[in-house]
């Protein structure tokens, strides 16, 4: 998707919080305690975080107590929303050395993980890497068919097992098949499960294991998908997988229509993990590496 529609889509899919965060309509007030309160409220409100807008609130108070608020005032607040989502270690996934690049996908049912492979999938697909798809979320048939789907769209190999097969084992021969093909990705999807869930997340952490056994340095990434309208409680539930498994990255979903789009804030200062893609809507480019200055504008167009 070329960038001027993607942005396009980002801005339309992030409206709502961009209604909420209209300073702009703020212009030629006074940057007075009552200001600052709403300010506050709608950050909060953005989903932001309340340690974040905290911190946003004291900067904005040491520089512009009792200014006129203006476009100076956009651009700091702009520049300290771009200072909290941004991670050093950025959006480009990890590649192997040599040898294939494996990247483990976890997250709740309901978050778009599945989805977020297939797309996924076909973003690797089309920079001309060859992919396998292992389903080992074999507690629902359906997830394995609907990666199966995904799969044949983007011309993917896909690995699977029968119902209630043992996910490690699938996760086993996908590896055996991805070093046979000499197929360059090799993207693990596992069952969505609660954190809650002890026994399944073991289950996680087996296939984990398994796939670092097969292939050196593997699992490359460890990506948590998590539903961007979930807010806060999101992320309480992420803060387990990522002690579990170690995760390394975040894909934020259903970004689209949403009025928390500062979740980006929310999920990068929590849980420490660089946001490595977002996604704004079902179809299969839907799926884009996050950028913090663009995502920023779009908050605020």
């Amino acid at each position: 998707m070329a960038l001027s529609g993607w942005m396009d889509r980002l801005k339309k899919g992030l409206a709502r919080t961009a209604e909420l965060l209209n300073l702009r309509a703020w212009f030629g007030r006074k940057v007075d305690q009552s200001f600052l309160d709403e300010l506050e409220a709608r950050l909060i409100k953005a989903d932001v975080g309340v340690t974040a807008a905290g911190r946003i609130l004291d900067k904005v108070r040491d520089a512009f107590a009792d200014k006129i608020a203006d476009e100076n005032l956009l651009d700091f607040v702009k520049h300290e929303l771009v200072t909290l989502m941004e991670d050093p270690r950025g959006s480009e996934l990890t590649s192997a050395a040599r040898g294939p690049s494996v990247y483990l996908v976890a997250g709740i049912n309901g978050s778009g993980k599945t989805t977020s492979i297939a797309k996924l999938a076909q973003r690797l697909k089309n920079e001309g890497r060859s992919i396998v798809l292992a389903a080992c979320d074999t507690f629902r048939a359906a997830a394995a068919d609907q990666l199966a789907i995904w799969a044949e769209r983007a011309g993917c190999d896909i690995v699977r097992g029968s119902e209630g097969a043992d996910p490690a084992s699938v996760a086993h021969d996908a590896c055996q098949r991805t070093l046979a093909k000499n197929a360059q990705v090799l993207i693990v999807d596992t069952a969505g499960r609660l954190h809650t869930q002890t026994h399944l997340m073991r289950e996680l952490e087996k296939i984990r294991n398994v796939v670092s056994r097969q292939i050196p340095g593997a699992p490359h990434e460890v990506l948590l998908v998590i539903d961007g309208t979930n807010g806060q409680n999101a992320i309480r539930q992420a803060d387990v997988f990522t002690k579990s498994i170690q995760c390394t990255g975040v894909i934020l979903t259903k970004l689209d229509g949403t009025a928390k789009g500062g979740s980006v804030v929310g999920v990068r200062q929590t849980l420490n993990l660089p946001v490595k893609f977002i996604g704004i809507g079902e179809g299969i480019d839907d799926l884009q590496p996050f950028d913090a200055p663009q995502f920023v504008e779009s908050l605020f167009a």
